[in-house]
């Protein structure tokens, strides 16, 4: 097997022409699915007025998406790995774009979340085939580093172009052009992605498993669902048996994997220590920044009152710190060291949701956007290292299944986040004091609040809308807390985890 697999290495030792072109189209599908999700954070109070989604309604469109590609990643990385991973990018763009318009059209709560859970099929393609082809693509370890660090970059640069480009599509059309955006984005994709980029698949790769396939989906999606219920409403026998079935499922999924002679994912990878330590740096991270990265769109306009494009504005530090920190990432890494780097930048974002703690209705923009600013440059030093980690820590051939791995961890720590943290806000928000003959619907979020105060009375209205604020600023401090404490946890155990890490200097 070596020796049929030689030439292969040699000819990759050669740096390939128009491997940076290449690049540009695995970054613009980063792209694509960084601006659907910070779309979504901006267009939920549209949604919650036009659709009018209970609490409950409301969390599904936003983790729906993460449940079902959390489920689906690993499988569809070992996917690439076998029928081609430029073949599965290129589908899976295609499908995603055609979804778009079904999320932008949706008319009903219950045909959103249908719309998320099949983008998330489309989205489960994508990020595990752009790593891997950056594998591929890249063979001089410091060239990888760049390119790992571009390619998270651009995902950063989704999260500002996202907010700002869909709130002036929102100040001036219907929610659903938010949508739209995605459009042109896989057509050039696509077009482009045909002629540059290179196929790239595991040699040797056995079947594709369909019993993996489905313990992998149904443990995810059960063992998700499960978190984001108990944290919602309490330990109940419907979450206890989703828990369990979840729960078995993805032990057998472990035991098959085990067994078989060439399973849909390789659980030795596990046994790398900086491969684990990576991939668990990312589930908490996510898991810590994404409850509050959901609500906090919903602060800046229905708290403090900020146009949609103001507040797409207003989130821009965070993208611009990711991306400068991104792309030095691993310059750092290899000047100090993997643990100092991303722990030293887990500690800021921890630091920086602490400073968040203490925000209110009045909060001034110097304490958001400097907080904003420390959470991009963190989680931007953070996660250029730890994929760089994942991807150095395996062979080339499973260069899918790993950065499906690594994207999982992603996907299934927001999915959480929104749960847990989202549930925490909702928690405390339903709570509010509100006059006698408020609608229960101003107690579902806060978008149906302001929605509920155009029919009351005036005094009635101005009264329940303050009460309402102020309980939703009450949630999302205690969620920021949370999460400070998430990050900081996280930080000290990486700093454990990736003792003795390097990255490959190696040409």
């Amino acid at each position: 097997m070596t020796s049929m697999l030689q030439p292969v290495d040699q000819d990759e030792a050669v740096k390939r022409p128009g491997r940076w072109l290449a690049l540009s189209v695995l970054v613009l599908a980063v792209l694509l699915v960084a601006v659907d999700a910070t779309v979504l954070g901006l267009a939920t109070p549209f949604i919650s007025e036009d659709l009018k989604p209970s609490g409950t309604q409301l969390l599904w469109i936003g983790d729906v998406y993460s449940f079902v590609i959390a489920g689906l990643l690993v499988s569809m990385g070992s996917l690439g790995d076998r029928i081609g991973r430029k073949r599965i990018l290129l589908i899976g763009a295609t499908a995603f774009g055609a979804i778009s318009v079904l999320n932008a059209y949706a008319t009903t709560p219950e045909m959103m979340i249908a719309a998320r859970a099949l983008l998330g099929v489309a989205g489960a393609t994508l990020m595990p085939a752009t790593l891997a082809l950056i594998r591929h693509l890249f063979h001089d370890p410091r060239e990888r580093s760049l390119a790992v660090g571009i390619w998270g970059a651009a995902a950063s640069a989704g999260t500002a172009v996202g907010p700002i480009v869909g709130g002036f599509l929102l100040e001036h059309f219907w929610w659903g052009s938010a949508f739209l955006i995605n459009l042109p984005v896989m057509a050039v994709l696509v077009v482009v992605g045909i002629r540059t980029l290179p196929e790239s698949r595991n040699p040797n790769p056995g079947p594709w498993d369909l019993a993996s396939v489905t313990l992998s989906l149904v443990g995810m999606i059960a063992v998700v669902y499960a978190v984001k219920e108990a944290a919602t409403h309490g330990l109940t026998g419907t979450t206890a048996g989703a828990a369990l079935l979840g729960a078995a499922a993805l032990y057998g999924f472990v035991r098959r994997q085990l067994t078989l002679p060439v399973p849909l994912l390789d659980m030795r990878l596990f046994r790398n220590r900086g491969f684990s330590g990576a991939v668990l740096a990312d589930l908490l991270t996510v898991l810590g920044l994404s409850g509050l990265v959901f609500f906090l769109s919903q602060y800046l306009q229905l708290v403090q009152g900020r146009r949609p494009f103001e507040a797409g504005l207003a989130e821009l530090p965070a993208a611009i710190g990711a991306v400068a920190a991104g792309l030095i990432a691993g310059h750092a890494a290899r000047r100090f060291s993997v643990r100092a780097v991303v722990s030293g930048g887990l500690a800021a974002i921890g630091l920086a949701l602490a400073a968040l703690t203490v925000i209110d209705e009045s909060t001034g923009y110097p304490l958001l956007g400097a907080s904003l600013l420390a959470v991009g440059v963190g989680a931007g030093f953070s996660f250029t290292v730890t994929a760089d980690v994942i991807l150095s820590s395996v062979p080339k051939e499973e260069a899918g299944s790993a950065s499906a791995v690594s994207e999982t961890a992603y996907e299934l720590g927001a999915a959480l986040g929104i749960a847990v943290l989202g549930s925490i806000v909702t928690g405390v928000y339903r709570g509010f004091p509100s006059p006698q003959g408020t609608p229960a619907g101003a107690h579902e979020s806060l978008g149906g609040a302001v929605e509920v105060a155009s029919g009351m009375p005036a005094g009635a209205a101005q009264e329940m809308l303050a009460s309402a604020r102020e309980a939703f600023v009450d949630g999302l401090s205690l969620a920021a807390g949370a999460g400070a404490v998430v990050l900081l946890a996280t930080a000290g155990a990486a700093w454990v985890l990736l003792k003795g890490q390097k990255l490959d200097s190696s040409g």
